[in-house]
């Protein structure tokens, strides 16, 4: 598929771009800045060659061209930005596009704690999204350790909740999850669920920072 990663110069959408070009997408790195995005793009494509993967497809350009023939649009942008973003992109989405939302209302979008989430109106940042789009949105990817997704050496052991109210946009993104070595994905249900899935964001950086550590994930037992 051709992918779109709004806000990709970020770590966790850089580190999405890597995962989903080594697995054989053609992934497009979007920023508001086109210079940025082709610097990205640049840079990813020699950490790829460097890791054998030297066929994968990485462009940079400005947001609103990079998701223009996405087949899904990843927005990987701070929560802070996300409405303004969106209703920037309205009208270059595809009206087949899948938009998959990977912001987490941190506290920190009102100056607050990283380890706290603030409820948006709408009961979620995934939710959110969905009020400005007609497309089908669906929350995914907010639990995945950036570092662990940027490491190519490393399995991204952690599960993915993918939670939509369109079950063909959720099924894809589950197997989309999957191209990426260690993680399984796991329906979380309606999209009003993301609301408990991004708080776990918050929890788990609480974590890293007790622990020192960078890479902390999630995993569900009992599910074969």
């Amino acid at each position: 598929m051709r992918l779109a990663l709004v806000g990709g110069t970020g770590d966790q959408g850089f580190g999405l771009a890597l995962r989903f070009a080594a697995a054989g997408h053609e992934v497009v790195i979007g920023s508001r800045e086109e210079e940025r995005a082709l610097k990205a793009a640049e840079r990813a494509v020699e950490i790829l060659s460097e890791h054998g993967y030297e066929d994968a497809t990485v462009e940079g350009r400005e947001n609103e061209k990079a998701v223009s023939d996405a087949d899904v649009v990843l927005l990987t942008v701070p929560f802070f930005a996300v409405i303004e973003t969106v209703r920037g992109l309205r009208d270059a989405l595809p009206d087949d596009a899948i938009i998959v939302d990977v912001t987490v209302p941190l506290e920190t979008a009102i100056g607050g704690r990283p380890t706290r989430t603030i409820t948006p109106w709408e009961g979620s940042a995934a939710e959110t999204v969905q009020s400005l789009v007609e497309q089908p949105v669906v929350s995914a990817f907010e639990n995945v350790s950036a570092e662990l997704l940027r490491d190519l050496d490393r399995e991204v052991e952690c599960d993915v909740v993918v939670c939509s109210d369109d079950e063909d946009a959720k099924r894809t993104v589950m197997e989309l999850a999957e191209d990426i070595p260690g993680v399984r994905a796991i329906d979380g249900g309606p999209l009003a669920n993301a609301r408990i899935v991004e708080s776990i964001t918050a929890l788990l950086i609480g974590l890293n920072q007790r622990y020192g550590k960078k890479g902390i994930g999630i995993r569900f037992t009992g599910i074969e």
